[in-house]
């Protein structure tokens, strides 16, 4: 296995600590974590966590039932996590590695879930779309589309977050691109295809279904990479990965609220020229004023992972920082902590198997040792750790592909 020097692999056994230093003091902070507590059957996957109004954990994930797929949501309350409900199932739901649902409670408990639903005989033809729950997903209304588009192209990559009484969204939306009726060709990384330009959208989502102005807040984007959203003190940050047209695909940060939102900035100038998506998308997480930010590049043939800190809102972000160990596949995730710092997870190769592996992080680049959060495999069917913060607690939810996998969680206790 490769490393970068000076940077020794030392993936520690569960029950290791990460330190760091944080300020002009050193503070030693302990991530113990305990037995896998959740786990669903091969072939679940895609999970998605989210944290709710009273901080509790929600999670949602695809499990077929009788051969059809269906979104599946359970609910960690103060007695463990709940039996596991069918929201919906199709033979219609588009199922992807990448592009999977998720879900956001907002202020008066009315739960909301996203999944994606195919409306054409072609590859990438599908839509967003919604249900809402009053009853923590007992009953559901019925399905409604997130977007007024209805042309037969892509729509996904959904980004959800709680926003003032209700909820806030972002998404991809191929409405604009070349050969929209019949669906097209995906654009991946060597395909070769050029056609027209992905955008990313916005909109707000009330708890009675109401659904607030489409805002365009970037008219060309890389076709197939995560988008996040995050909530910085009165405000919201959106991340993607931007397209120019000489084929940089660097991440870009737009800051807003309701319809008024800024010109996308650079998050880091990086300068990864790749002719196609490399379906490795940001993530954020936010809190009064500060961010914190993850991403993968692959620039110069070498694939890294970095992180990086504002302090104003998401108008500018500190030096980036390297976190992985040399080998990694992406896939990341992050969450602030509340001395400043942040933990990251993503996907590393070994010599062995894959690993989810997580490492705390600090705004001055102090960097804890990495955590081994899970053996898995380099698959797309493995797909994207997620992970996070309830109180004390950082859980993380992942994939192990094949017989005798499924998803998993497990959590991570943070101790001074």
């Amino acid at each position: 296995m490769r490393t970068r020097p000076g940077r020794p692999v030392r993936a520690l056994a569960l029950g290791a600590l990460l330190s760091a230093c944080a300020g002009e003091a050193e503070r030693q902070v302990s991530l113990q974590p305990g037995d896998v507590e959740f786990e669903r059957p091969f072939p679940s996957g895609e999970p998605q966590l989210a944290v709710g109004a009273e901080g509790r954990a929600i999670l949602t994930w695809i499990e077929p039932e009788e051969g059809v797929p269906a979104l599946r949501l359970a609910i960690r309350g103060e007695g463990g996590w709940s039996e596991p409900r069918t929201v919906w199932a199709s033979e219609d739901m588009f199922v992807n590695w990448a592009d999977f649902p998720s879900s956001v409670e907002m202020r008066d408990g009315t739960l909301a879930v996203h999944w994606l639903e195919k409306v054409a005989d072609a590859p990438y033809a599908y839509h967003v779309l919604l249900a809402l729950s009053s009853d923590d997903g007992a009953t559901w209304s019925e399905p409604f589309r997130a977007h007024d588009d209805r042309s037969p192209t892509e729509h996904g990559f959904v980004s959800m977050v709680p926003w003032r009484d209700g909820a806030a969204l972002t998404w991809l939306d191929a409405r604009a691109m070349a050969g929209a009726a019949g669906g097209g060709e995906h654009v991946a990384a060597g395909s070769g295809v050029v056609r027209g330009a992905m955008s990313v959208r916005f909109r707000t989502l009330a708890p009675d279904g109401r659904l607030g102005p489409e805002v365009l807040l970037d008219d060309r984007t890389c076709e197939c990479c995560q988008t996040a959203l995050a909530r910085v003190g009165d405000g919201l940050v959106a991340a993607y990965r931007d397209r120019s047209e000489s084929e940089v695909r660097d991440i870009a940060v737009v800051r807003g609220a309701g319809e008024r939102w800024t010109a996308p900035a650079p998050l880091s100038t990086d300068g990864w020229v790749i002719p196609g998506c490399p379906v490795n998308g940001p993530q954020l997480s936010g809190g009064e004023g500060a961010l914190a930010s993850a991403w993968y590049t692959g620039v110069d043939g070498t694939p890294q992972v970095y992180v990086s800190f504002s302090e104003d809102g998401g108008a500018t972000f500190g030096p980036r920082i390297r976190v992985d160990e040399g080998l990694p596949l992406g896939r990341v995730d992050i969450e602030r902590l509340d001395d400043g710092s942040a933990v990251a997870v993503w996907l590393e190769a070994s010599d062995d198997a894959p690993r989810v592996l997580a490492r705390r992080v600090d705004p001055d680049g102090s960097l804890g040792t990495p955590l081994l959060i899970s053996e898995t495999a380099g698959e797309r069917s493995s797909g994207f750790p997620r992970m996070v913060r309830t109180g004390d607690e950082v859980l993380f939810a992942w994939t192990i592909p094949g017989e005798g996998g499924g998803v998993r969680v497990r959590s991570v206790r943070l101790s001074d």
